[in-house]
């Protein structure tokens, strides 16, 4: 008797467009695994802080016990924070002195970065998002606190530090790493063709600074309407809500997106869901 064919890995015949950056390799191999064609565009990289002192001075006060709580709203910055002390030999120390403080994280990966160090939060955000956070701590007294704040990138975040003003805090901001340009502007604007062209099935962001850098190079080209004309002809998917947020203020229907946990196993997860096999010819 003959053995039926094997069932079609459930992303075969999908082309999916990815502009992860950091994590891209990994991201691709998950979709891939799935049997999907990944179309890859790096939209930002992501580099240290130019000037070291700034975060120096954050870590020293950190150290001195002059921060008594700790918002992260990165893995990738907290990382970078480490980094940073590792490489002015200030690890063991920073180490210690986030084991003493209080930590907020938004999210699972600033989370994450801390069970690396063996820590975990104190409180984390039921949202993973700026409002997320302060909705945490509306209910806490922050009268007289000293508060650090890691920065997504080099965006202030004007909202969350007004809000821990008006509670009553004093905040410190740190802004470890920043973003550039991974792709000139020719491959994005290619990358902007083949999305109006529909030669994708479905786009991953996985940050707000994709979106951001895609708008950014879009408005350059004058291909803005083009560039939300291909979004509307494919499925656009968000990791998490700040993407969602970022994508939705300009107006871009989000089709995908993981329920909670948004890590990029969920994400393929999702895309799985939304997605499944290409129909086989003939097929109902």
């Amino acid at each position: 008797m003959s053995e039926s064919p094997p069932s079609p890995r459930p992303l075969a015949g999908r082309t999916i467009a990815l502009p992860e950056t950091r994590e891209l390799d990994r991201l691709a191999q998950l979709l891939e695994e799935e049997g999907a064609r990944t179309l890859r565009c790096p939209l930002v990289a992501i580099l240290d802080a130019p000037d070291e002192r700034p975060g120096l001075a954050w870590l020293g006060a950190l150290v001195a016990g002059e921060l008594d709580d700790l918002i992260f709203l990165t893995g990738e910055g907290l990382r970078r924070l480490v980094a940073l002390a590792e490489r002015h030999g200030l690890r063991g120390p920073v180490v210690e002195a986030l084991g003493r403080a209080r930590t907020i994280t938004r999210g699972p990966k600033p989370a994450r970065a801390l069970h690396e160090l063996g820590l975990g939060p104190t409180l984390p955000a039921a949202v993973p998002t700026s409002a997320g956070v302060m909705e945490a701590l509306a209910s806490l007294d922050l009268r007289g606190r000293r508060v650090g704040v890691q920065l997504y990138g080099e965006e202030p975040n004007r909202p969350l530090v007004e809000f821990l003003e008006r509670a009553g805090a004093t905040v410190s901001v740190v802004a470890p790493y920043v973003y550039a340009s991974a792709s000139d502007a020719g491959r994005v604007a290619s990358f902007i063709d083949a999305l109006a062209a529909g030669q994708v099935d479905a786009v991953a962001f996985t940050s707000a600074s994709q979106v951001d850098r895609l708008w950014q190079v879009a408005r350059e080209a004058g291909a803005e309407e083009r560039l939300a004309a291909g979004l509307a002809r494919v499925r656009v998917a968000a990791i998490g809500p700040i993407v969602l947020e970022a994508l939705a203020a300009r107006r871009v229907r989000v089709d995908v997106m993981p329920e909670k946990s948004f890590v990029m196993r969920r994400l393929v997860n999702a895309l799985v869901e939304a997605l499944g096999p290409v129909p086989a010819p003939g097929a109902p």
